[in-house]
Order: C-alpha cells, then structure tokens, then sequence
C-alpha cells in the first residue's frame, strides 16, 4: 500500500486548477509543442503531478479547451441574456485579464487539425446556445436559421481577432493585451452599431435572397 497522503479535496482542486491555468498560458505563449515540464515549472509542481491530474498532455489539453469555452461562455451569457451598461463599462476596463485565453484561442487556430477544429464548432455549438437563450429572454431577434446565424457571429468574432492578431506576428509571440486593446478601440463601436441598430434600411436584399432560396433558377 503506497504511503503517499491523498491530498484534501480542495487542495486537490486547486492544484490541478493551478497546473490547468499554467497550461493555458504556455501554450498560448509558446504554442501546443511546449513541454510538460515547462508547464510543470510555470505552475510550480513536478511533471509527474501534471501527469497525475491528467493522464496526458493530450488530456491536459482538452482540459484547457473546455476551461477556456466555459470562461468565453458564461461571459457571453451574462451579456446577452442581462445586457447593462454597468456590465459594458466593466468588461471594456477588463479586458486585458482576457489575453490568455485569446493566445490560447489563436493557436489552436494557427495549429489547425482535429483539435483546433473540434474547439471551434464546440465554440460555434456555445454562440447558438447562448443566442438561444437570449430569444428566451427577449433580448435577442430570432433568426430564420440560428445554426447559420450562430456560425457567421462566431467566424466574424474570430476573424476580426486573427486579423489583428497576424499584423503582430513580425513578433514571434503576439501582444495579445495589445490585439484585445486595439480590438477594442477599432471594432466595438461599429460591432455594437451593427447588431443593436442594423445596417441596412430596407429589406430589398434579404428579400431578393429569400425569393432565389426559395425558388432558386434551374441549373443549365
């Protein structure tokens, strides 16, 4: 029988907590191929209680995916579904405490593969969920289609993201309180304008485009 003490379940937590965070930072930083002991060393324990708590570096990533889809989720929620002005002021004053996760979010990009696409459509899944709710709660339109609506928020929201965040690459690891700041300071305004007042003043395109889906032309 191992004489090892089983830590007490909130120091349990807490470490595998600290190694998780530790982990989203790094890889953000420093890309997915950075090791276990780097992790290990920036969360202060030994690679073998990384392993412990996770099994694997490829499980220690999932971890990190949902931690970052749930902290992007509930905040989302919270601002879709009790919109105030309070709420606004305060996630512009703090927006910088969010430049890890878009690290982590932008590599998982760059990387591509099974995993970067299986956290974007998990991502595109939340936009639907809490757009969803916010239709229940009377603070969002309905659409025609929410998956379709769901996927082009999400693409637009990463793309104007990437895009800035490629314009520091000369960099070999991009500002992300910067990328956020400036994100901030370009796209805010017109993002809000857009969603809250519209843009178009007539529904002379949406209808034109729901005649063609409706009836689309025979192919020659």
């Amino acid at each position: 029988m191992s004489s090892r003490k089983k830590a007490p379940p909130d120091e349990d937590l807490s470490t595998r907590a600290r190694i998780r965070d530790a982990a989203v930072a790094c890889f953000g930083e420093r890309g997915f191929g950075v090791t276990v002991r780097a992790i290990a060393d920036r969360a202060g324990v030994s690679p073998g209680l990384v392993i412990h708590h996770f099994g694997s570096k490829a499980k220690l990533r999932e971890a990190c995916d949902e931690h970052v889809r749930r902290v992007v989720y509930e905040t989302k929620k919270e601002s879709v579904s009790r919109p105030s002005a309070d709420g606004m002021a305060r996630s512009l004053q703090e927006i910088d405490r969010y430049s890890g996760l878009l690290a982590y979010l932008f590599r998982s990009m760059q990387t591509g593969g099974d995993l970067g696409r299986h956290l974007y459509e998990a991502m595109v899944d939340d936009v639907q969920s809490y757009l969803e709710l916010g239709v229940r709660e009377g603070t969002v339109r309905p659409s025609r289609d929410p998956a379709k609506r769901a996927r082009w928020l999400a693409a637009n929201g990463f793309g104007s993201l990437l895009v800035l965040a490629t314009m520091y690459q000369d960099q070999e690891n991009p500002d992300f309180g910067r990328v956020l700041r400036d994100w901030q300071e370009q796209y805010v305004l017109p993002a809000l304008e857009v969603y809250t007042e519209g843009l178009l003043v007539d529904r002379t395109m949406l209808d034109g485009y729901l005649l063609y889906v409706s009836d689309p032309p025979a192919e020659r």
